[in-house]
């Protein structure tokens, strides 16, 4: 322990116990609470006799100490935002043994600054007046005299320290990954401002914070934790007679993101290495928690501890690449073709076409006065919507705009979260427009019209949206029946640890999609990744089936600015990920979205491939052995899933446990499975079992198999607990969803890299 670090008291070791990282049983949802902004100080009744020229040197006093505030973690316990020690040089005016006067006080006091500056390089200055002032008013308390210092370096000084200075121990706030997620977690600030004239109750012994930004200032009262008191006593000579602590400060609680520390990492470099301005989006399509939320650029949060100085926070503002602009949820930017599934899926859904019905595609078609252009030059002939959406094809986009009508597509569109904020906890998140007829009257000064619709039939004209809403979007697409409400808290816990409030996964919102619509899109987002004249084969990630929609958006026009986008959602057969990327090109850049923005999202995926595949895998189900003699139980109703075996080689090395006896053998009376895509492989290879040569009847002991719903894919899963006891902490129940099939590709033809 540091030598003459504390002057009231605590334990610094109350910080540390506060930044144990703990396991995270449940998903939570946080109340988010109303902040507390205080601008000036309250008034508190004085200390008695709180002049030095009253009763000599004799004073009472009780002296607020701040608590540690909470962490800020990631989904696996990992710290975001920590609270850690450090010190400051502190003037110790119990020390001066002069003259009871101000004036002389002060002059001391000058000597012992120049002292710690020496000791810390440090150029600090201090009127006389300032001091004299500390000296008549609150002499009984530390006077900090220099900036922060870190706790290695503290520990250095402490035996260069002379009389009349001392170490003040404090809280200091620290973000271990700088600028990692920055727009999300935001920083802390100074609370109030020290008190300067005669002490009163409840003074601080040192500066408290609270969150200016992001999720420090949404969940400020979470984090905060409950101040404690000590009380000092000094006799007539000014000598410290007592100092005890009434009540020990209570650290705040800890808030835990959905954030993949791992994954958000990854993304940031593959931004910081692709692109100079950009954005990231990962959703986890069946719970709606958001794993990833990634802005380039970003700035390091500890640039604003304790403070930033006003020169730098202009430098940031005015740079223009805009650092402070969280674009993931802040930006509002044309969606372009990622919104083009939207248009086919609302033209299907509602009967205005089948899924099989071709347009002609030429170049370019004329709507009113206006010829309105493809991508790229050339006759594509008469395209069904699966094709459209593979090479992005914008003519067939404007006839089916125009036939569906605008207000039908925008209302599916507004369906899937387009036009309106996700609800999370998020501070300047972008609207977005899905413009309805009245918005467009108003705008405009005139109602739709054709040219209009063509162009919100390719994602251009008054249609926004941010990087999260087209996440948000291809989730609800990929899940087809909902949309799922997001999530970007998965718990609140106390001090030590233990979930005080979860949340339970609900939707926001039913879709109402016929499933033909939905294959339809599938299909053809499917082709954009898989088929050889799909727009983004740059993503095709090889051990999955992935669906996406490349785009291209004409931007700004002065200067001439473009974006790229790719976004989607995998496993085609079970989706369970979903994704938006953004490529900001600068001016006069030629960009697309297949060149740019596909390969950033196939490079991320692939660097987690072997946790990806380990993720689609189908839920472990345990078997019941029964007591008496070691073998398993199979009823009716619960019909162990089998293990694929293609040879005994194999066999003997797979990584998935195999059902055993007692002994370790397996059991002789659990079938092999036969694994059927459809009828037409059941006709195939393999063959089944026959009752007799030349017969192809089933044989009757062959168990007919009983469909398994993976745990979190069933319809009626029971709400999670909001409170759990404060003695039992439920465990959570790792769920993995089923694996995805190998989809047939498409005759090969000339891609497209829009």
């Amino acid at each position: 322990m540091l030598r003459k670090l504390v002057f009231i008291g605590f334990s610094v070791t109350l910080c540390a116990s506060a930044q144990e990282t703990t396991e995270t049983p449940l998903l939570v949802k946080p109340n988010l609470p109303t902040l507390n902004t205080p601008t000036k100080e309250e008034e508190r009744p004085a200390a008695s006799n709180g002049s030095v020229f009253n009763e000599g040197l004799a004073r009472t006093m009780s002296i607020e100490i701040p608590a540690p505030r909470g962490l800020i973690l990631d989904r696996n316990g990992r710290p975001l935002a920590q609270t850690k020690m450090a010190y400051h040089i502190a003037l110790d005016f119990t020390a001066y043994n002069g003259p009871i006067d101000p004036k002389v006080a002060a002059t001391w006091a000058q000597t012992k600054i120049a002292q710690a500056n020496a000791l810390v390089n440090g150029k600090e200055t201090y009127s006389d007046a300032q001091l004299a002032s500390y000296y008549k008013n609150r002499r009984w308390l530390p006077r900090r005299i220099s900036k922060i210092i870190s706790e290695s370096k503290a520990k250095g000084l402490e035996s260069k320290m002379p009389e009349g200075l001392s170490l003040l121990p404090i809280y200091q706030r620290f973000y271990p990954e700088k600028g990692l997620a920055a727009h999300l977690i935001g920083y802390v600030g100074a609370k109030t401002v020290l008190p300067t004239g005669p002490i009163n109750d409840g003074d601080p012994l040192f500066q408290s914070v609270m969150g200016k930004s992001g999720f420090e200032q949404i969940f400020d009262q979470k984090l905060t934790g409950k101040p404690g008191l000590n009380k000092m006593i000094f006799d007539k000579n000014g000598e410290k007679i007592l100092n005890e602590p009434i009540k020990r400060p209570r650290p705040g609680g800890n808030v835990v993101t959905t954030l993949d520390l791992d994954w958000q990492r990854y993304a940031e470099q593959v931004l910081r290495e692709d692109c100079k301005r950009g954005a990231f989006v990962v959703i986890d399509i069946q719970s709606g928690e958001v794993l990833v939320m990634a802005s380039r650029p970003t700035f390091d949060l500890n640039e604003f501890i304790p403070y930033i100085t006003t020169e730098r926070y202009k430098e940031l503002q005015i740079d223009p690449s805009a650092p402070l602009f969280g674009r993931a949820f802040q930006s509002s930017y044309p969606p372009a073709s990622t919104f083009k599934p939207v248009v086919a899926l609302a033209a299907i859904n509602n009967g205005s076409i089948h899924p099989d019905q071709t347009f002609d595609c030429p170049y370019k078609i004329k709507i009113g006065r206006k010829w309105f252009h493809n991508h790229s030059e050339g006759y594509e002939g008469w395209v069904d919507a699966r094709r459209a959406l593979a090479k992005s094809i914008n003519p067939w986009f404007y006839q089916v705009g125009i036939k569906t009508g605008p207000q039908a597509f925008l209302s599916v569109a507004r369906r899937l979260g387009f036009g309106s904020k996700t609800g999370l906890p998020l501070i300047g998140e972008a609207v977005g427009n899905a413009p309805t007829a009245d918005y467009i009257m108003k705008k405009m000064g005139r109602s739709t019209t054709q040219g209009d619709t063509a162009n919100l039939s390719i994602g251009q004209g008054l249609m926004l949206a941010s990087p999260l809403q087209v996440a948000q979007s291809m989730a609800a697409i990929g899940n087809g029946n909902v949309l799922m409400e997001l999530q970007l808290v998965r718990q609140i816990q106390d001090f030590h640890g233990r979930v005080i409030e979860a949340p339970t996964f609900k939707k926001r919102n039913d879709l109402n999609l016929s499933p033909t619509a939905l294959e339809t899109i599938h299909d053809g987002m499917r082709d954009v990744v898989h088929a050889s004249y799909g727009t983004g084969q740059r993503a095709n990630l090889g051990f999955t089936t992935m669906c996406g929609k490349t785009g291209t958006a004409q931007w700004k026009d002065d200067p001439k600015q473009g974006l790229a986008w790719f976004s989607g959602f995998f496993p085609y057969d079970n989706p369970r990920y979903a994704f938006a990327a953004v490529y900001e090109g600068a001016p006069g850049e030629t960009v697309g979205g297949g060149r740019k923005a596909a390969p950033m999202v196939g490079r991320f995926f692939l660097n987690f491939k072997t946790e990806i595949e380990e993720n689609l895998l189908p839920a472990a189900r345990a078997m019941i052995i029964s007591e008496e003699d070691g073998q398993p139980i199979i009823s009716g109703d619960m019909i162990p899933k089998a293990i694929v075996v293609e040879d005994e080689e194999a066999l003997s090395t797979s990584t998935i446990p195999l059902p055993t006896l007692g002994n370790g053998e397996i059991p002789v009376d659990i079938p092999r499975a036969i694994i059927v895509e459809d009828e037409e492989a059941l006709s195939g290879n393999p063959a089944i079992p026959t009752t007799s040569q030349g017969l192809t009847e089933i044989p009757a002991d062959v168990p007919k198999a009983i469909p398994v719903i993976p745990a979190d894919r069933s319809a009626n899963k029971p709400p999670l607990p909001t409170v759990p006891d404060e003695e039992v902490i439920p465990e959570a129940i790792p769920v993995k969803p089923e694996i995805p099939g190998d989809t047939p590709r498409k005759p090969p033809e000339i891609p497209s890299d829009r």
